[in-house]
This record gives structure tokens, sequence and C-alpha cells, in this order.
């Protein structure tokens, strides 16, 4: 508990003032973290980052981050870039002798977009103001506090057992309910672009996704045989074990909620 509490500390320090202040010291953390969660991913596969195909797999990341107005890429040349990294991988299972094989290249290009979509949209979300980010966290944060005491005091039925077996349906929902809290604060105290009822329900949306991130990453640990996804942050495993519910909140919240803006 000591290790997880000053990893905490530390790791708000130095991610705090990133955020607040914004602009390019977010789009170069974005960059950082994700190039960091994509290795803890190829990781379970056996692909090293410093691979060829890791290598690749970070070029295509790094092109999928690329916001249009930062000129880095532009977004026309993206999709032609992404199907030529895509056949360099293919053709690498037969310069390999099939050593790296087909599924191999799918894992990589799928872990690309799992880890690039959800970083770019940390970036994105921060663009478009604090409060959007900060409603994001927040969303996370109560949903898994809810979750959890939920789930503590009234638990009785498994939710995903094969999956995650501490999870129960109980504690889902309180992780629903608890989410209610943020539509409220935001609603009263920040113009937002839905009213309290509204934001309430797209709120609840945001939850449920953000829990299911949380059982994605589970699914993938289960499968590779792994407990975290990485050792970077001790007492909290790696940067995807943080960031998974996120990874799948970020997106909806520039879906349903920043695209409302006027």
């Amino acid at each position: 508990m000591k290790t997880r509490t000053i990893t905490a500390i530390i790791a708000m320090a130095i991610f705090l003032p990133i955020v607040i202040y914004g602009g390019i010291p977010v789009l170069l953390l974005s960059y950082l973290l994700a190039i960091v969660a994509l290795k803890e991913v190829l990781n379970m596969q056996r692909i090293k980052l410093y691979s060829l195909p890791g290598l690749i797999s970070t070029a295509a990341l790094c092109l999928i981050m690329s916001p249009a107005r930062s000129r880095i890429v532009e977004s026309d040349y993206q999709v032609p870039f992404l199907i030529i990294i895509s056949l360099i991988l293919l053709s690498h299972t037969v310069i390999s002798k099939n050593r790296f094989s087909f599924v191999d290249a799918a894992f990589c290009m799928l872990a690309v977009a799992y880890v690039a979509i959800g970083f770019m949209y940390f970036y994105e979300t921060r663009h478009h103001g604090l409060h959007y980010l900060l409603f994001a966290l927040l969303v996370v944060w109560l949903t898994d506090t809810g979750a959890y005491i939920f789930g503590r005091l009234f638990g009785k039925r498994k939710l995903w057992p094969e999956i995650s077996p501490n999870k129960t349906i109980e504690g889902f929902i309180g992780g629903i309910a608890s989410s209610t809290i943020v539509a409220i604060v935001f609603a009263l105290n920040y113009e937002m672009p839905l009213g309290l009822v509204p934001l309430i329900f797209v709120t609840w949306l945001f939850s449920i996704a953000g829990q299911l991130g949380d059982l994605v990453e589970s699914a993938l640990k289960r499968n590779f045989g792994v407990k975290d996804s990485g050792t970077l942050l001790p007492g909290h495993g790696g940067i995807l074990d943080r960031f998974d519910s996120l990874i799948f909140v970020l997106p909806l919240i520039n879906i349903f909620l920043i695209n409302f803006q006027s």
C-alpha cells in the first residue's frame, strides 16, 4: 500500500501540471504514454518494441496519433502510409520464414489501433478544454470507486468470472450510479454541451464503456497469462493498467459530448 501511494503521488505530481498546461506538452505526453502502452501489449505476444515489427508498429502508432493541426503528417497521407505499413508487416512474415506469422502481423495492427485511438483522444480531449479531460478522469475514478465500494458491500453475483473473478453485477451497477455525481457537478459548474438529464444518460454510457475497457484489458492479460501489463508504476502495474478505461471513454466523450458543442 505504501509503494502504491508513493507511486500515485509522484505520478500525479508529473501528470497534473502537464495536463493543466496543455498544448505541446500534452501531445508529447500522449505519445510517450502510447508508446509505452504499445510496448506492454507487444510484449504479451513476445514482440520486442525494438524489433522490426515493433518499430513499424510504433511508426503506425505515431501516424494515427498525429493531429492534423500539428502538420506532423498531412491527414491525406495517413491512410496510404498505414496501408504500406500493413504490407510491410505482411511481407515480413515471408522474410522471417513465418517466425513472424500472419497472426503476429494482425496482432501488431490491432494493438496499434487499440492504443493509438485512446491516446490520440487523450490529446484531442484536452485540446477542446481542460474540463472535458477532467470530466473523463472523474467519470473513470468515480466509476472505479463506486464499483469497488458497492461490490464490497453488496456484491453477490459475479459479473464475468472467466475474465475478472472479483467483479460483481452489483459493483457494475454501483459504478454507473456513482458516475452520476460527475454529471451533476459538471452540469452545474461548467458550460456543457448537454443539459443535466441528457448529460446523466451519456455519463452512464461512458461509465459502462470504462468498465468494459477494464474488462477488455483483463481479458487480454488473462489470455496471455500475465498479472499486470507492465512494471513501470510500482504497485499499479503498467501504463495500460492505468489507462484501460480511458481508452474506451475518451473516444465516446468526443463523439457524444464534444461534437455537440455549438
